[in-house]
């Protein structure tokens, strides 16, 4: 298995996304271009990132300085429950207000207000439950 976030991991995890026509597919009728880091709350800087072009994931793997649009930061625990029993738009709003999920760059309530971004968000938790931690 995997290191959540590790090098491999994130190969995985962008393999996926990209199958994924909820997140995928979605994004890029909104032609959304990011870098998206993930990682542990309270550690220097993010484990993994990911690379989106349209919608589609470029390129993954372990974080080397990238410039980030969004740096998702929570609990190994926190993480880990997320991935494997999902989350929904009434959870993730209250992991966010409870600060368990915290957004070290990025703004959630910009893209939690725009249904077309919102929906792929959420549903890129459970893409990431496809991926063996």
């Amino acid at each position: 298995m995997a290191e959540l976030f590790s090098d491999d991991w994130m190969k995985i995890y962008m393999e996926e996304w990209n199958k994924e026509p909820e997140v995928a597919e979605a994004l890029a009728k909104l032609n959304f271009n990011s870098n998206i880091a993930y990682g542990i709350e309270g550690e220097d800087k993010p484990r993994g990132v990911i690379i989106i072009e349209n919608g589609k994931v470029m390129s993954a793997g372990t974080y080397n300085g990238e410039e980030l649009n969004w740096d998702l930061r929570a609990s190994q625990k926190n993480w880990e429950k997320w991935i494997t029993g999902g989350i929904g738009m009434a959870s993730l709003g209250m992991a966010y207000a409870s600060r368990k999920l915290k957004f070290a760059v990025g703004d959630y309530t910009k893209m939690i207000k725009d249904p077309r971004m919102a929906g792929p968000f959420v549903k890129s938790f459970s893409v990431m439950g496809r991926v063996a931690v």
